[in-house]
C-alpha cells in the first residue's frame, strides 16, 4: 500500500501553494469582508479546483477526495476566504443524492464556479442529528435557516429541510432569501441566517439519514484538512519568531519551555494529519470506515488545533494578540474549526460508540 501522495498530487500542492503565496497572501485575506472574492474565485475555477470531485460526465475532473485534500490543506495554510469547502460539499451532496436532471444542471455550474454554494444543514450547530433539521417544506419554503456556511459569499444555498418526517435538500437562489450575517470570530468563514418567504426552490431532492451522516462526515474531514495547513503555518511562523527573538542574550527558541511547546505542536499536527488523510481516502475508497475515521480525525484536530492556536499567540508574547501579527488570525481559525461539524466531545463519543465501547 502506498501511503504517500503521487507526483500529480504533489504538483497540485505546489500549484495551490503558489496561488496562495502570489494571488491570495494574508495581506489580501485581511482585506476580505465576507463577500465572494470574484477574481480569486474565477482563478480557482480556471485552475480546476472546483471541478476536482465533479464527475467527468458533468464537466469535472473526476478525481477523489484524497486529491481535494491537497487543495484544502494548502488553502487552509493561507486561510483562504474562498468557499471551497461548501462548494465541495454541494458537489458531494448533489452527486450522491440528486436526480440525473439535477446533476446535469448543477454539477457543471459547480465545476466552473458559476454557482458558489453556501450550505445549511442543521438548525442548531450543537445538535448533529436528523432531528436538528427543523425547516419544513420542499415545494414552497417559508421560514429561517440559521448557520448557513459562506452565506455572504454564496450565489446559491443548499439547505436541508424536512417534509412529513422525510429529509430533503433544496437549492435556492441567494437573491430569493433575506440574509442576515451572523457574528463570527473568523471573517474568512462567514455564516448567515437565510429567511425565506414563500420561496420556490430551483431544485429539490430527497436525502436519507445515511446521506446526511455522510455529508456531515465529509464536512468534518474537510475542515480538518484545512486545519492541517493552518496549524503547520502557526508552527512555521512561531518557530521563525522563536529563532529571531532575542531574550537574555539568546534566541528564545533555545529555552526548553519554548522547545517543548513547539515539539508538542509538531507531534499533534502529525497525529491528526495522518488521521485526516485516512479519512479523506475512506470517503471514496472505504465509505464503511468513514464515520469512525472522520470522528477520530475531527476529535483530535478540534482540541489540538485550539491548543496550537493558543500556543502560537502565547509564544509570540504580547505582540501575538495584536492585529498587526498573523498569529491571532490562526487562533481565530482554530476556534472556528473547534465546533464546525461537531466538536471534540461529540466526535470522541461517536468514535467510542462506533468502536464498540
Amino acid at each position: 500500500m502506498d501511503f504517500g501522495f503521487s507526483e500529480e498530487q504533489n504538483l497540485l500542492r505546489e500549484q495551490v501553494l503558489r496561488f496562495m503565496t502570489d494571488a491570495c497572501p494574508l495581506s489580501v485575506v485581511r482585506t476580505q469582508n465576507g463577500g465572494l472574492a470574484h477574481e480569486l474565485w474565477q482563478k480557482a475555477a480556471d485552475l480546476g479546483w472546483l471541478a476536482l470531485i465533479v464527475p467527468e460526465a458533468h464537466g469535472g475532473v473526476g478525481l477523489k477526495w484524497i486529491d481535494l485534500a491537497v487543495v484544502l490543506e494548502e488553502s487552509g495554510r493561507g486561510l483562504s476566504p474562498l468557499p471551497i469547502v461548501s462548494q465541495a460539499l454541494a458537489a458531494t451532496a448533489i452527486g450522491r443524492s440528486a436526480s440525473d436532471d439535477v446533476k446535469r444542471e448543477w454539477l457543471p455550474k459547480i465545476a466552473t464556479g458559476e454557482a458558489a454554494f453556501g450550505i445549511g444543514l442543521y438548525d442548531d450547530p450543537t445538535w448533529i442529528d436528523p432531528e436538528g433539521i427543523r425547516l419544513e417544506g420542499v415545494q414552497t419554503l417559508t421560514g429561517t435557516k440559521p448557520y448557513v456556511s459562506d452565506a455572504t459569499a454564496a450565489t446559491h444555498f443548499l439547505l436541508a429541510t424536512r417534509t412529513d418526517g422525510e429529509l430533503n435538500l433544496i437549492i435556492v437562489d441567494a437573491k430569493d432569501a433575506t440574509l442576515a450575517a451572523q457574528p463570527g470570530i473568523d471573517r474568512t468563514k462567514p455564516f448567515g441566517t437565510a429567511t425565506l418567504d414563500g420561496v420556490a426552490p430551483l431544485a429539490a431532492f430527497p436525502m436519507s439519514n445515511g446521506d446526511l451522516a455522510f455529508l456531515t462526515d465529509c464536512g468534518a474531514v474537510a475542515v480538518t484538512l484545512e486545519a492541517i495547513g493552518a496549524a503547520e503555518a502557526v508552527l512555521e511562523l512561531t518557530t521563525e519568531y522563536a529563532t529571531n527573538r532575542i531574550q537574555f542574550g539568546n534566541p528564545i527558541g533555545r529555552y526548553q519551555g519554548v522547545k517543548h511547546r513547539l515539539a508538542d505542536m509538531f507531534v499533534d499536527i502529525e497525529s491528526f494529519k495522518s488521521l485526516a488523510y485516512y479519512a479523506a481516502w475512506a470517503i471514496d475508497d472505504a465509505p464503511d470506515e468513514l464515520p469512525r475515521a472522520a470522528s477520530l480525525a475531527k476529535a483530535y484536530a478540534s482540541d489540538a488545533f485550539a491548543r496550537i492556536g493558543i500556543d502560537g499567540v502565547g509564544l509570540h508574547g504580547a505582540i501575538g494578540f495584536t492585529a498587526e501579527y498573523d498569529a491571532q488570525l490562526y487562533l481565530k481559525r482554530s476556534k472556528w474549526v473547534r465546533s464546525a461539524f461537531g466538536d471534540a466531545d461529540y466526535h470522541y463519543q461517536r468514535a467510542a460508540r462506533l468502536g464498540g465501547l
